[in-house]
């Protein structure tokens, strides 16, 4: 990346291959149309609702799948967010652990937990990108509610296919069982 002052992005803005570049970056950075983008303090919530829903996945994903949280993707040139969790397929992880991000046709699913207020516009991004599943996880009143979506073929946008407050049981894209209760015992 040319050099063009601290704090300073060049013009047109950075690639996804600058996060790599720069140096002394927050862990949790992101690169939205070519801007930076730096994630507020976690909030307890979203690590506990996190930490359940990578357990619950980890127990159910198919072998052929990986199941990653805080893992950017890269989704175009000036795209490369970062959900919360993510599904990728297990032939794009290297045994090295040393991969930074995933490119988007390796993700089955995403899920972020964000505030009810916060729905920003990384869902779009990643239905266009052609990531078949999505979850956005909201805080309602300290219970979890999780939001299942499923990318349309011919839309190219996602399609809400469920509500899940107590329960998270689906059977697409693989069989799961979470009870969402157990936010309070983690």
């Amino acid at each position: 990346m040319p050099e063009h002052g601290r704090g300073v992005p060049p013009p047109g803005g950075l690639v996804a291959d600058d996060l790599d570049r720069l140096p002394e970056l927050p862990a949790r950075t992101e690169l939205i149309d070519g801007r930076l983008v730096f994630a507020g303090p976690q909030s307890s919530f979203r690590s506990t609702a996190v930490d359940l829903l990578v357990a619950g996945l980890r127990r159910a994903v198919p072998s052929e799948f990986r199941v990653r949280r805080g893992m950017s993707v890269v989704l175009g040139a000036r795209q490369r967010p970062q959900p919360d969790v993510s599904v990728v397929r297990a032939g794009a992880v290297r045994d090295d652990g040393g991969e930074t991000f995933y490119l988007a046709q390796d993700l089955l699913l995403v899920a972020e937990v964000v505030p009810a207020e916060s729905r920003d516009r990384k869902a779009a991004l990643y239905a266009a990108a052609g990531i078949p599943h999505f979850w956005r996880v909201e805080d309602d009143g300290g219970e979890p509610v999780v939001y299942v979506y499923e990318r349309d073929p011919a839309t190219r946008a996602y399609a809400l296919t469920g509500i899940h407050h107590d329960r998270l049981k689906l059977a697409i894209p693989f069989d799961l069982d979470v009870d969402l209760s157990r936010i309070h015992r983690l």
